[in-house]
């Protein structure tokens, strides 16, 4: 027997499928027919089966199902639990980029008025010089202190919204932000590009995410080649000596491989995986030899 949209073909015989577009193509997903004995349809046996009654009906009729199709794919697509996280991750990426930028320009606006204060801008954080600028010319009502205020509200919302990421990275993602924290969990989905395509990425790729740019260089010009990307800033990455911090990124990268195969595949917490987890990457730092996953 062969199964087309518009129905089954047996013995020379058609049984004509009833139901509308949508009802169609969610029938085209379900059909699995082997490719030995697969013969591609033609809209005549359609016609014989009585779905239509010419090839330009037969065509708007397929039109319609594959439009069905595309539409529960994008909805499907939409639904995906860690779709909004992405985009959240990137917003927030998007924000550290603009307020760096903005902070910047605020502080060589302000020098201008205030030649004396190159070298004390160079001693103070961006965030606490650009709400001091917006204090001292709040009052004065210029272009200058409304921006300043601006940013101060910008980094605010900023605050709020990794909050956000990390507590929804969480239950998303709740092995890899167990093992990393929520904000570097979704930062890593975000360059991964999804949660399946981070689940699939193997340990070595993992370790190196976010380095693209080292990698670049290791790559054209045989620099020596990143030992690490966001997973950095990973407590017991960034806090092992020089020596094994390599080995303690590589025993981070395999754990969160696992990790992101258990939070796509399960999406559920895993305590005997995470308590055995935590204490090997404790381990790799002083532990002697390579660090395996």
């Amino acid at each position: 027997m062969q199964s087309f949209w518009f129905g089954n073909i047996s013995e020379g015989r058609c049984t004509p499928f009833t139901g509308d577009a949508a009802t169609s193509a969610r029938r085209v997903r379900e059909i699995r027919t082997s490719m030995d004995v697969f013969i591609p349809p033609d809209w005549q046996q359609a016609v014989a089966c009585g779905v239509c009654h010419d090839r330009a009906e037969y065509l708007f009729l397929l039109q319609k199902v594959c439009i069905a199709g595309s539409e529960q794919a994008v909805r499907e697509q939409y639904a995906a639990k860690d779709v909004e996280l992405l985009q959240m991750v990137r917003t927030l990426d998007e924000m550290d980029t603009i307020i760096n930028v903005l902070s910047e320009r605020v502080a060589d606006w302000y020098q201008i008025r205030h030649p004396s204060f190159s070298l004390k801008y160079r001693r103070t954080p961006a965030h606490m010089l650009v709400k001091s600028i917006g204090e001292q010319n709040r009052e004065r009502g210029g272009a200058l202190g409304k921006v300043a205020t601006e940013i101060t509200s910008l980094v605010d919302t900023r605050t709020s919204l990794a909050r956000v990421v990390s507590a929804r990275a969480c239950e998303v993602m709740p092995n890899t932000s167990a093992l990393i924290g929520g904000l570097v969990a979704a930062r890593l989905l975000s360059h991964a590009g999804g949660l399946k395509e981070l689940s699939r990425l193997p340990a070595s790729a993992i370790q190196v995410l976010g380095a693209r740019t080292a990698l670049f260089a290791h790559i054209r010009t045989h620099a020596p080649s990143p030992k690490h990307g966001i997973i950095f800033q990973h407590r017991r990455v960034h806090n092992a000596s020089r020596d094994v911090r390599g080995k303690v990124a590589r025993v981070l990268a395999g754990k969160l491989a696992i990790a992101a195969r258990l939070d796509f595949y399960r999406g559920c917490a895993v305590p005997a995986f995470l308590e055995d987890a935590q204490a090997r990457i404790d381990r790799a730092g002083t532990a002697p030899g390579e660090g395996q996953p």
